[in-house]
């Protein structure tokens, strides 16, 4: 540094010891403000700010208060009979199956599938309900005033409403809850996205939400929740699952029907009780059906509800009968769409072959290249025959004896046995 700089810095340096700078506190400086995201803003909550809270049940780990439950069973277990005892008993502060009193409430019932006046009314009179504390859902008024049907993929908000607005409602009935998905109900992501507003409704209502649906066909002696039709997210959403199937009774070998518990994210997941359904007169001239409650039982559902022997051979005459008006004896019909129908029954994809071999289905690979399919077609006759029951070993198949049941397993390592040459030896993708 030149003597002129010096100097200038001890001027500086001699004004700065005269008059020191005074220089703000830390904690003078607001708190810089989270970085804010782009888009949707996410919420987070603390531990500490949360009060643990108990599971609240209608019924003692059966029905829970805020929660979406679903009821599965074949077609003529009573599935809509058992959901509407249940809210009789409700409405009256009655007694459960297993003793345990009700806190009285009201009930609110949607019904894609039967009319309130002739069926759902005289069924709830049946079971002993209290006739002012039941609501049905009649349908959805639009914004110009028109009355049209309610659909629960599109109504819930103003459900919502209707439901503040009665006040009380301690159980809500979804017949079918498939009803509340408008995309694929085979998709999970579908389903789970058109089952949370339910589950949202359950919440700011706080009452229990009982959604009904059927078993899919087959699948007997597996886990009952995995045989609801559709998507396993119908019960992998809903908190738990309660099933009803005609079962083989222990002591007298007749037909019985049992309710079980076959899943519960909240409470016991197993364990049931016996019913019949019965007929009676609620008011002179109205004949309706009611739930007889029997005896608590013990087990798993999966071992309870072991179907009657006869079941299997039933389920193996419909597949044919279904497959044989899918297929003709004239034309090749593509495998997918032959199947298409059976599998959307609930049919799995085994079965479609099993009843393809009893109905000595002709099979052939498509010459459009390797991309070209598998085709199916009836023998000559089949169609004029009803009984057709026999081994496709005599049949003329292409190759259909090479393919058994092991290469299931290949398919499912995406091995592929395709080829262009006649015969071949076909792959599980192909012949499905």
């Amino acid at each position: 540094m030149n003597a002129r700089t010096d100097a200038a810095f001890a001027a500086v340096d001699a004004d700065i010891a005269r008059n020191p700078p005074t220089f703000p506190q830390l904690d003078d400086f607001p708190e810089a403000p989270p970085p804010q995201a782009q888009g949707t803003q996410v919420l987070l909550t603390c531990g500490t700010d949360l009060n643990p809270e108990p599971i609240r049940w209608l019924w003692k780990d059966w029905l829970a208060l805020g929660k979406l439950h679903i009821l599965a069973g074949a077609p003529g277990q009573g599935k809509t009979t058992l959901a509407l005892t249940m809210g009789a008993t409700i409405t009256i502060g009655g007694a459960w199956p297993d003793g345990s009193q009700c806190e009285a409430g009201n009930i609110l019932i949607w019904s894609g599938e039967d009319d309130p006046g002739d069926t759902l009314l005289p069924r709830l009179l049946a079971a002993g309900a209290e006739r002012s504390r039941c609501y049905f859902i009649e349908g959805a008024r639009t914004e110009d005033g028109e009355v049209q049907p309610f659909d629960p993929s599109r109504d819930l908000p103003g459900l919502l409403q209707a439901i503040q607005h009665i006040g009380g409602i301690r159980l809500l009935v979804i017949d079918p809850v498939v009803s509340a998905v408008t995309g694929d109900s085979h998709k999970n992501t579908e389903v789970r996205r058109a089952l949370q507003p339910l589950v949202n409704l359950a919440t700011a209502c706080d009452c229990a939400v009982l959604g009904i649906t059927h078993f899919a066909k087959g699948g007997q002696g597996t886990d009952p929740a995995q045989r609801v039709v559709g998507s396993v997210a119908f019960t992998a959403v809903a908190r738990v699952v309660l099933v009803a199937a005609k079962v083989k009774s222990l002591e007298d070998g007749q037909d019985a029907r049992i309710l079980a518990r076959s899943k519960s994210n909240i409470g016991p997941d197993e364990g049931g009780f016996n019913y019949h359904l019965e007929q009676c007169e609620p008011l002179s001239g109205i004949q309706a059906s009611r739930i007889a409650w029997g005896e608590a039982v013990q087990g798993n559902a999966r071992d309870l509800l072991t179907d009657p022997e006869g079941d299997e051979e039933d389920n193996a005459q419909d597949i044919c009968d279904m497959l044989r008006e899918a297929l003709t004896a004239d034309c090749w019909t593509p495998v997918d769409t032959a199947q298409r129908g059976l599998l959307r029954a609930g049919f799995s994809k085994k079965q479609v072959w099993s009843a393809s071999k009893k109905l000595n289905v002709i099979r052939k690979k498509g010459e459009d290249g390797p991309r070209d399919g598998w085709y199916w077609r009836l023998p000559p006759g089949a169609q004029d025959s009803q009984d057709s029951t026999q081994d496709s070993q005599g049949s003329n198949v292409q190759n259909a004896e090479s393919w058994n049941l092991g290469t299931l397993a290949e398919s499912e390592n995406g091995q592929n046995q395709a080829s262009n040459v006649v015969p071949i030896k076909p792959g599980p993708k192909e012949a499905f």
